[in-house]
């Protein structure tokens, strides 16, 4: 009698010991899973410096054939993309928060909104470039030629004799809902000493 109880009690014990190992094993190989994505993640974005450096290029060749400041450029793109992080800036090179016309390329994806006194989260249609060097050289277009109802409203912008009568036009503008966007841009230029770009 006692023969035919050990039998069934060691294949019990050995099934609970297999399970245990077999959960064991499952939550190693989820953990090394995410500890490999997070290193992807992590190897692929950019420090702050290095995206400085990475669109540096382009905002002073800006400034150079369409007389846009390239700490203004900088401060923009740092502001409205994280540093090239937002999934808009990283994934469709998509530096400003630039709305899509009937015509470009474009991705549809929430955004917020500085409306009527209160932030609200909107869909919308944003442009998608092929690079962030096409995403400055457009954005500098569009404050050079203006919009179809104003071809002049960004030309304070370009007028301005400094970093903060530019940051404060382009908010008068209407360029951002944000109504604390000049003091952001400005702070933006400051911390990074981004006035040093202007003057090479």
């Amino acid at each position: 009698m006692r023969r035919k109880l050990k039998i069934p009690f060691i294949v019990l014990f050995s099934c609970f010991i297999f399970l245990i190992l077999f959960f064991i094993s499952r939550i190693s190989i989820e953990y090394k899973v995410e500890d490999t994505i997070s290193a992807e993640v992590k190897k692929n974005k950019v420090s702050k410096n290095e995206f400085i450096k990475e669109i540096a290029p382009a905002a002073q060749n800006v400034q150079r054939s369409y007389g846009i400041r390239a700490s203004l450029i900088m401060a923009q793109a740092i502001l409205e993309s994280n540093f090239g992080q937002s999934d808009l800036a990283s994934k469709y090179n998509n530096l400003f928060g630039v709305k899509a016309g009937t015509t470009d390329k474009h991705v549809k994806l929430e955004t917020k909104e500085y409306i009527d006194g209160k932030w609200i989260t909107i869909k919308d249609d944003f442009a998608w470039y092929d690079s962030w060097s096409d995403s400055i050289i457009a954005h500098a277009k569009l404050m050079r030629e203006g919009v179809d109802w104003d071809k002049n409203l960004y030309e304070d912008v370009i007028a301005a004799d400094n970093y903060k009568d530019a940051a404060k036009s382009i908010q008068e503008a209407g360029y951002a809902t944000d109504p604390t966007y000049a003091d952001k841009i400005i702070e933006v230029i400051e911390q990074y000493k981004l006035y040093e770009y202007d003057r090479q």
